[in-house]
């Protein structure tokens, strides 16, 4: 029994040093990762400071660059004047909406595409052309077609986005390994489980990134037709601060819209860490 004892021995120390060499990995991988996110809040705040500096000094003019005690000033008196929040809900609602459409209507495409290789080869070229095509064009089409509302708005999100996202999906499908595809055929699988079982779940990265591509790409969107047609929202607010020369109030827009897109994408990754964690687990 002691002879036993002893032979496990190395086996439980080797364990052990795994064990530790693990831990002292994901120290340092977490000490990474504080570094990162702490140069990034320093970079932040040097910006800011250096910009409120610059513009007290009249080094910038702070009537054209605004500065950030001006434009928390403007926050403030949004809030009081109970429109701020009303303006980031209706963009944020327009770009969620946007977003979500552009990103199951282009997968859907993509996936008709990867189905039918001569709708492929049909829609290649038009594909092409109309992601080549400047988007803003067709706003004031969209106008007159739909009318001046949120519709149109959206719309224009889609235009943006759509396109960009079929590339993206259908480039993905058309890189998964052939020798997947015939190993699943090899055993009698038909082309709705070669879609559900090797392409889908082989493209999940591609459709992760056509997400984050699709955040910013919705933001442009939705503040292109706010510029067009909107009565509210952020894009509103730019344009018509641009049109009083109230710099401050296009300024405090912007960095509000900087923000919204960052928590956006933000959910994305979130959103990304979730699904590979359940894949995980599933497999």
């Amino acid at each position: 029994m002691f002879e036993d004892e002893e032979e496990n021995i190395p086996a439980i120390s080797q364990a052990l040093n795994i064990s530790l060499e693990r831990q002292e990995y994901l120290r340092k991988e977490r000490l990474g990762k504080i570094s990162v996110r702490m140069t990034q809040i320093l970079l932040l705040v040097l910006g800011l400071v250096l910009w409120e500096i610059m513009a007290d000094a009249k080094i910038i003019d702070p009537f054209i660059t605004s500065q950030p005690s001006r434009i928390v000033k403007t926050i403030v008196q949004l809030y009081k004047e109970g429109v701020l929040f009303y303006h980031i809900g209706i963009t944020c609602l327009e770009t969620i909406v946007g977003f979500t459409l552009g990103t199951l209507l282009g997968t859907f495409l993509a996936v008709i595409l990867w189905w039918s290789k001569f709708i492929s080869k049909v829609a290649e070229p038009y594909l092409v052309i109309l992601n080549s095509l400047p988007k803003i064009a067709l706003g004031p089409v969209f106008l007159v077609w739909i009318g001046a509302g949120p519709a149109s708005i959206i719309v224009m999100t889609l235009a943006i986005s759509l396109i960009v996202t079929i590339l993206e999906v259908l480039n993905g499908f058309w890189g998964i390994d052939q020798e997947k595809i015939k190993l699943v055929q090899t055993f009698g699988g038909n082309k709705f489980q070669v879609l559900t079982k090797v392409v889908l779940p082989a493209s999940f990265p591609t459709i992760i990134n056509a997400l984050k591509i699709n955040v910013g790409l919705s933001w442009v969107g939705v503040i292109v037709g706010e510029f067009l047609v909107s009565k509210a929202g952020l894009g509103y607010l730019i344009i018509y601060g641009g049109q009083v020369f109230k710099l401050d109030l296009v300024m405090t827009s912007v960095i509000i819209l900087g923000v919204a897109a960052a928590i956006m994408y933000q959910g994305v990754v979130y959103l990304e860490r979730l699904l590979v964690k359940n894949n995980d687990l599933n497999y």
